[in-house]
């Protein structure tokens, strides 16, 4: 197997299901309604075509994650989600201790199927509650209730050890008291882990045609700096520190797969528009596939695979990936890996002057953005490659 500078950062596998009940407003992900029943075998046969192309790729890894992302993964049936798992087990050996999420809507769970994932292999969940006010929630065009975003919490408590949630903030007309009440709410059904995300309006949303029409107006910049305070504060307060930009939780159950991506490991994304990172004979590959479903289906039932994008990166790519996803960590990351990768070390003088200004630390030997760099990450992590 070749040697690279991320090979104990562990090896995961992100599965891509591109189907949604509906589109939210403000969501910019690959997901897609459709009107007809989803052909669930064909589907999940093309998964296991293109898992074992990647299989071919990356032989003799041990899989430390999997993660049914999409679209919505909890609107595939539990034998679909078996099938996929078997097929990635048939492939590559799986780690006893591999954490196994999917995420899920609160409307489309109950309790028989929760039972059927977990039978099938999962073992953790994340939901999309993303708000726990009526109003809110329907603003973000989501189908569920707070009322029901908590009975789906529950449900997740009783079928699986370990769960998450999500919410977002910086919301219209969203105050900071609000926003803290409803915090120590979702802390309070919260058992190891939140995922909170600012609101972003992106481009081809339709948020963003109502915002560019000034028909949606978000808080301003130093509005949401005062929200993103509060959220660290208040987590901090009960137990569920950051230890990323936008995840929160208790030591030792950060999500495993979100590190596999953190600390620049390798990771195969399978299905329509998934994005992967493997280390083959020709050095560190990143690889997409197909977005549309359709268009990605026929491409890997013709070729095995529906890869429409693979590029050998760069030492200064993979450095640069590394910083940009390494420092998003609180744990920051270890100056030496980046010299492995780019060849150089990083800029005294830059580090330095960063540090003057009190953007980053060195700690224990490690390279991390400060509280008052973290909000700014972006402008940091430029300078320091520049």
């Amino acid at each position: 197997m070749i040697d690279h500078p991320t090979r104990d950062a562990g090896f995961g596998v992100y599965v891509h299901w591109p189907f949604c009940a509906s589109k939210c407003p403000y969501c910019d992900f690959n997901s897609h309604v459709r009107h007809q029943p989803v052909d669930e075998p064909r589907f999940a046969a093309a998964f296991a075509r293109e898992i074992a192309h990647n299989a071919a790729l990356a032989p003799g890894r041990t899989v430390t994650s999997i993660f049914f992302g999409g679209g919505t993964p909890s609107l595939m049936q539990p034998k679909t989600i078996g099938a996929i798992l078997d097929a990635i087990a048939g492939h590559w050996a799986v780690s006893p201790k591999a954490e196994i999420t999917l995420e899920a809507n609160p409307t489309s769970v109950e309790a028989e199927r929760f039972r059927g994932y977990r039978a099938a292999g999962v073992n953790r969940v994340s939901l999309g509650v993303q708000a726990l006010n009526d109003a809110d929630l329907k603003a973000l065009g989501r189908k569920h209730s707070a009322e029901e975003a908590l009975a789906a919490v529950k449900l997740a408590a009783k079928s699986f050890e370990r769960y998450s949630f999500d919410l977002i903030y910086a919301r219209p007309n969203q105050t900071p008291h609000a926003w803290a009440q409803e915090l120590e709410q979702a802390i309070s059904h919260a058992v190891e882990h939140l995922s909170l995300y600012q609101l972003t309006i992106e481009p081809g949303t339709w948020y963003a045609k109502l915002h560019a029409a000034g028909k949606l107006i978000i808080p301003d910049d130093e509005s949401a700096r005062v929200l993103y305070d509060i959220t660290q504060d208040v987590c901090a307060r009960h137990g569920l520190p950051a230890y990323e930009i936008s995840n929160h939780a208790r030591p030792g159950a950060e999500s495993r797969h979100n590190l596999v991506y953190w600390r620049y490991g390798e990771y195969a994304g399978i299905g329509p528009g998934a994005h992967g990172r493997l280390v083959t004979n020709e050095g560190r590959m990143a690889f997409s596939t197909e977005r549309s479903p359709e268009g990605w289906l026929e491409l890997v039932e013709r070729d095995g695979n529906g890869i429409i994008e693979r590029e050998c990166l760069a030492d200064d790519a993979q450095a640069d990936e590394f910083l940009l996803m390494g420092l998003r960590l609180v744990e920051g990351i270890d100056p030496k890996r980046y010299a492995a990768f780019s060849g150089r070390t990083l800029s005294v003088e830059k580090m330095h002057d960063l540090a003057d200004q009190g953007f980053i630390e060195m700690v224990n030997g490690r390279l991390r953005a400060t509280k008052t760099g973290l909000p700014i990450l972006n402008a940091v992590i430029a300078a320091l490659a520049a």
